[in-house]
């Protein structure tokens, strides 16, 4: 990164792009005589002033994956937090208050929203005003930067691009800009064969004097972008395994990929290399970042990798998340954000999420906020054979159930209050 102008940008835009490192546990219960809480709905009990929306929009996401429809509580409070322009802050405490457009709306959160939405279902306008405020916001060259007017940077261009992915439109026809295209932008970060050998096929976060520099961050962003994708990564075919294919930069000193087909296979290159050569995770890219395993960004790593149907190469970095000695169980616990990501990393490789070094990740992610909806295909499942162990005993309930509503003897109640809207 820049050493100068470029260093706060990125550090305004980590505290989105990486939201989700940012959260804890279980959500405030809300009672039919007390008023609604700012956080009545919200995943996690950390402070959301940097993630609150990031964070429950990648919990939405990886509950999509796996089955699970989150709480309409959960979902309103997400519709809630939008702007009336259709942007989204990181988090609003008081949403009757009206937003600042040049303050508080942020690309990064806007796109990860949208996702969250269309994960959740039924908020179709939402997703349509979401997206209409990237369009807006767009920059010239056709890239986002991580605020309106910020300079384009390859995270931010990463996520929108996969907003537009998730809402079933394509980024390089839905969202021009005087003609330039956001997947044409995001191919102007890559290196190519002039930069350091090890660095052939990364993707630059900023552009710094038309100096690119090598960011595992960004590239794992833009291994998503580059096929298309958001978030959600189908899981890899078991009788799939496609080989990596680095940049091939023989005789031609200055090769480049020239598509984003190309460019998709050169990041994945990038990325299998460096996480070889670290034993299985990738390092922080953000200046002064201790070098130590960057949890998060190895499970970015995964998906862009599954993405590519890499089976093989996204196999290696989830093992080492799944294993002990990487420290994952810690550094995820009670975090949504976290538990999200991986939830959505070992789907796309297709491994278990429910078991998962010995973990379940759908149920603890599940635990952070209000109780689900509906619990998925294999949590029904669980229910029903427990049923069949008590002897028929939900049966009976149901019986019971009817019997005293014909009588005219029982109800239930329901303590849930609307949570507040824009």
């Amino acid at each position: 990164m820049a050493p100068s102008l470029a260093v706060p940008a990125r550090r305004g835009a980590a505290a989105l792009a990486a939201a989700a490192v940012l959260s804890a546990a279980v959500a405030p219960a809300a009672f039919a005589d007390a008023s609604p809480s700012p956080k009545a709905g919200l995943y996690g009990t950390a402070d959301p002033k940097f993630d609150g929306v990031f964070r429950q929009s990648l919990a939405f996401v990886a509950q999509n994956a796996v089955g699970v429809r989150p709480a309409k509580s959960a979902v309103d409070w997400l519709a809630g937090q939008q702007c009336a322009d259709g942007g989204f802050a990181a988090y609003r405490a008081d949403v009757s208050k009206a937003c600042d457009p040049q303050k508080d709306e942020f690309t990064d959160a806007t796109a990860a929203a949208v996702q969250g939405l269309v994960a959740a279902g039924g908020q179709g306008d939402a997703v349509k005003k979401g997206l209409d405020w990237l369009k807006a916001r767009q920059n010239a060259d056709g890239g986002w930067g991580y605020q309106a007017g910020s300079p384009t940077d390859a995270n931010s261009t990463s996520i929108a691009i996969g907003a537009f992915a998730a809402a079933g439109q394509d980024p390089a026809k839905a969202a021009v800009k005087d003609g330039k295209n956001p997947v044409d932008a995001l191919l102007g970060f890559q290196l190519g064969c002039d930069a350091k050998e090890e660095e052939h096929g990364a993707f630059s976060y900023l552009k710094d004097k038309d100096e690119l520099r090598a960011d595992n961050l960004a590239s794992a962003a833009a291994g998503l972008a580059t096929r298309g994708k958001g978030f959600l990564v189908d899981p890899v075919k078991k009788d799939a395994d496609a080989a990596v294919k680095p940049l091939s930069c023989e005789g031609d000193d200055s090769a480049r990929p020239k598509d984003a087909t190309a460019a998709a296979e050169a990041v994945d290159g990038y990325l299998t290399a460096v996480l070889d050569k670290n034993g299985g995770y990738l390092l922080p890219s953000m200046p002064g970042a201790p070098a130590k395993p960057d949890q998060g960004n190895t499970a970015d790593a995964v998906l862009a990798l599954a993405a590519g149907g890499h089976r093989t190469a996204a196999e290696k970095p989830l093992k080492w998340l799944a294993s002990k000695e990487s420290g994952t169980a810690a550094w995820a616990d009670k975090s949504p954000g976290k538990l999200a990501k991986l939830v959505l990393a070992a789907h796309a490789a297709g491994a278990d999420p429910r078991s998962f070094g010995g973990a379940d990740l759908v149920a603890q992610l599940n635990a952070t906020g209000p109780a689900p909806e509906a619990a998925g295909a294999a949590e029904e499942k669980k229910d029903e054979e427990k049923k069949d162990d008590d002897g028929g005993l939900g049966t009976w309930w149901v019986v019971g159930v009817f019997f005293v509503a014909s009588v005219g003897a029982g109800f239930l109640i329901s303590g849930r209050k609307k949570k507040q809207q824009l």
